[in-house]
C-alpha cells in the first residue's frame, strides 16, 4: 500500500515545500528504500500539480535520495548493509585522525559548534523527530571532517553522506529509545575534547558496532 503524504507545515505549491514533505517521508521510513514515489498518488494526497512535484523529485535525485528509472518512475535509493559496513570500517581508521586534526579548533574557537551539534541531537531525539535527528547525527560527525583542514578527508565524508543518511533512516527507527543516540554522541564529544585519539577510536568502534556487523542491531537484546 502506498504511503499517505500530508503537509506538516502550511500547504505550499513550491517545489521546496513539496521536497520537504517527500524528504521527511523518506527519512522517517514512510517510504522505505526501494519504494516507489508515485506521482499521481502524491499529487492527489497533497493537492498539487505534477510540475512542482517533478521539480521536488529532481532535488531529491540531486541529493542522492531518489533514483529515477526510465519508463518506471522515481524510487527511494537503496544502500546495502555491506556498503555501510565497508564505509564504517574506513571511518574507524580515518575519523579518529580527523578528530585529532580538529581537536585544537574544537577545544578553542569552534567548541560552540560541537556543543550545538550535541544539543541539536538531544533536542531532536527528545522530539522523536527522526528526519531532524538524522540531520543532526550527520552534522555531528561532519564537523570533525570540516574542521580537520584536510581536503581529502572532507571529500571522503562528502562521498559517504547520502549513503549514511539512507542507512540511518532505517537504523534510527530500530531504537526502542531514540535518546540512546544522543547519549552516545555526548560521550563521543567528551572523548574528542579530551584529545585522546585511542579513546576516541574505542568509542567509535562501539558506536559503529551495528554498521560494522553489516546490518542494523536488534536493540531489544
Amino acid at each position: 500500500m502506498d504511503a499517505m503524504f500530508e503537509w506538516h507545515e502550511k500547504r505550499t505549491t513550491t517545489p521546496d515545500g513539496v521536497y520537504r514533505v517527500l524528504r521527511a517521508a523518506i527519512l522517517d521510513g514512510s517510504v522505505p528504500p526501494g519504494g516507489q514515489l508515485r506521482e499521481a498518488h502524491i499529487a492527489a494526497d497533497l493537492g498539487i500539480s505534477r510540475s512542482p512535484l517533478r521539480e521536488a523529485l529532481t532535488l531529491l535525485e540531486n541529493e542522492g535520495l531518489v533514483v529515477k528509472v526510465p519508463f518506471r518512475g522515481a524510487f527511494v535509493a537503496e544502500v546495502s548493509a555491506e556498503e555501510v559496513a565497508e564505509i564504517a570500517s574506513v571511518r574507524l581508521l580515518v575519523e579518529p585522525y580527523a578528530g585529532e586534526l580538529a581537536a585544537d579548533a574544537l577545544r578553542g574557537a569552534e567548541r560552540h559548534r560541537l556543543v550545538k551539534a550535541t544539543e541539536d541531537l538531544r533536542r531532536t531525539t527528545d522530539e522523536d523527530d527522526i528526519p531532524a535527528s538524522i540531520d543532526a547525527h550527520l552534522q555531528f560527525h561532519r564537523l570533525f571532517y570540516d574542521l580537520s583542514g584536510h581536503g581529502v578527508l572532507r571529500e571522503l565524508w562528502g562521498g559517504w553522506e547520502t549513503k549514511l543518511r539512507l542507512y540511518l533512516s532505517v537504523d534510527h527507527r530500530s531504537y526502542d529509545d531514540l535518546h540512546e543516540i544522543a547519549d552516545d554522541h555526548e560521550r563521543l564529544a567528551a572523548v574528542a575534547l579530551e584529545g585522546d585519539v585511542e579513546a576516541f577510536r574505542r568509542e567509535l568502534a562501539a558506536h559503529f558496532q551495528s554498521a560494522l556487523s553489516a546490518g542494523p542491531p536488534d536493540k531489544e537484546t
